[in-house]
């Protein structure tokens, strides 16, 4: 029997609530993050202004022992980079903002790329792809589909542009726990695995490499990079399951005309 939690409409709002706030805090750092900047400011920036201007608190600080309120996870960094002071933009970087908030009891879960001046050509397709492969996904998300189709369309678009899906690390079910069931694999076979309830809530958030999918932990522990060195990139959004469709909790302004278009193959 399965153990995902089905959100209740009250639930659900409060759910919105959060991932309305954290598309606030993308929204303050958009003309923040520019070359010269530590990611130890862009952790400083984000942690203050979800505690004083927000009146409520980054869910992932403490969340494992991990001590910051972000991961920063930049160029061949798959996820969980570790905010530095001595970690400098630089022009041609792409970095990935990934944060978490949580306002009465719920938590909402996103991340964004940034690109840093002019980077190279495949750079920008690697971070658009990703972002149409995230938007892939979502797409699919509807009552009665697997979480498997999800999977599968965001995979099938990645490999079909000549990039790789990240195997170890995936989306996972979210509300009062940053991390509860299911799952959400950004590869798989049409038709298996769970089928998708409304009230669900979940994170979409593939990682996509330039190079080959393999990647290693650093030493301290967190760091996920690339075994051969090339660019990684990543999106995410928290989705809910509505009664005929999605409904993505985390929108940014700037995308509210991609919720209503499929993304393209």
């Amino acid at each position: 029997m399965s153990d995902i939690k089905i959100k209740t409409p009250a639930e659900r709002e409060l759910m919105r609530q959060s991932g309305q706030l954290l598309s606030r805090v993308f929204a303050m750092l958009d003309s923040r993050v520019q070359p010269g900047v530590s990611t130890m400011q862009i952790n400083d920036w984000v942690e203050a202004f979800i505690v004083k201007e927000l009146n409520a608190r980054p869910a992932s600080k403490g969340q494992y022992d991990y001590p910051y309120a972000l991961n920063t996870s930049l160029n061949e960094v798959v996820c969980h980079g570790m905010p530095s002071d001595k970690q400098r933009l630089a022009e041609g970087d792409i970095v990935n903002v990934d944060i978490t908030l949580e306002k009465s009891g719920y938590i909402a879960d996103s991340s964004k790329m940034y690109t840093l001046g002019k980077i190279t050509p495949i750079a920008k397709k690697l971070v658009a792809t990703c972002y149409d492969a995230m938007w892939a996904g979502i797409h699919t998300v509807k009552p009665g589909v697997t979480f498997g189709d999800i999977g599968h369309a965001i995979q099938r678009h990645t490999e079909r542009q000549g990039f790789s899906v990240v195997r170890e690390y995936c989306g996972h079910g979210i509300g009062r726990e940053m991390h509860e069931a299911p799952q959400v694999l950004h590869f798989g076979r049409p038709g298996s695995g769970e089928v998708l309830r409304e009230g669900m809530i979940f994170t979409i958030e593939p990682m996509i490499n330039q190079g080959s999918r393999k990647t290693k932990v650093k030493k301290d522990g967190w760091t996920v990079i690339t075994r051969d060195k090339k660019l990684s990139a990543q999106w995410e959004h928290t989705v809910l399951v509505t009664k005929d469709g999605y409904e993505v909790l985390t929108l940014r302004d700037e995308e509210i005309p991609a919720c209503s278009l499929q993304a393209g193959d």
